[in-house]
């Protein structure tokens, strides 16, 4: 379980296909305190560490994650939101966010917005996802508040300590994100009959 609270960036070293798995090797500033087979979320996917070797730390993908998600896109010197799951006690200061991603979005816009960044993203309603207007959403892992929702697009008001401190930086029109819908917002169309 995580909150959408990015702890720091890494930086992809090495990419490497084993069969339908991919394993990729990341730097990070975190690494000295990651064990082996503990959970980390990359971009907002949960994969677990199972390699530690000094500043960099391996995490390995199966088939499923890579489809649902923009792992298979992700190249050697990338950046990567990085979150450890949260401890039992800790404020909860996003949102709950299960790692697992949804599907994947498109960003169709980004406005400067005098100090501040609108990114807008289109995703494939027919999967049945939905936003709510003022609703939480995980965009490569971030935890957001969603604005302007509409059926198949949503927009997000990202402030400067965000975009310095996540890969939302180095977004453009037509970057490929991961999307993990509020799972409350899931719970609750479903109690009154919606789809999801």
């Amino acid at each position: 379980m995580f909150t959408g609270i990015i702890e720091t960036l890494g930086t992809i070293q090495e990419i490497k296909k084993d069969k339908d798995n991919i394993h990729v090797t990341i730097d990070s500033s975190i690494t000295n305190e990651l064990k082996i087979d503990q959970s980390v979320a990359h971009n907002g996917i949960c994969l677990t560490v199972v390699a530690i070797k000094e500043n960099s730390y391996t995490v390995t993908a199966i088939d499923e994650t890579i489809k649902k998600t923009n792992l298979g896109e992700w190249q050697k010197g990338d950046l990567v939101n990085l979150e450890r799951a949260m401890k039992l006690g800790d404020r909860l200061d996003g949102h709950i966010v299960q790692g697992h991603v949804d599907q994947t979005g498109t960003c169709i816009s980004i406005q400067e917005t005098n100090g501040s960044w609108l990114y807008t993203f289109e995703y494939d309603d027919k999967l049945n996802n939905l936003t709510i207007e003022k609703g939480s959403i995980t965009v490569n892992g971030v935890s957001l508040t969603v604005v302007n929702s509409k059926k198949n697009q949503f927009s997000v008001a990202i402030i400067p300590y965000t975009h310095e401190h996540t890969n939302f930086k180095n977004f453009t029109v037509d970057s490929k994100i991961n999307l993990e819908f509020d799972v409350i917002g899931k719970y609750v169309s479903k109690l009154h009959g919606n789809k999801p």
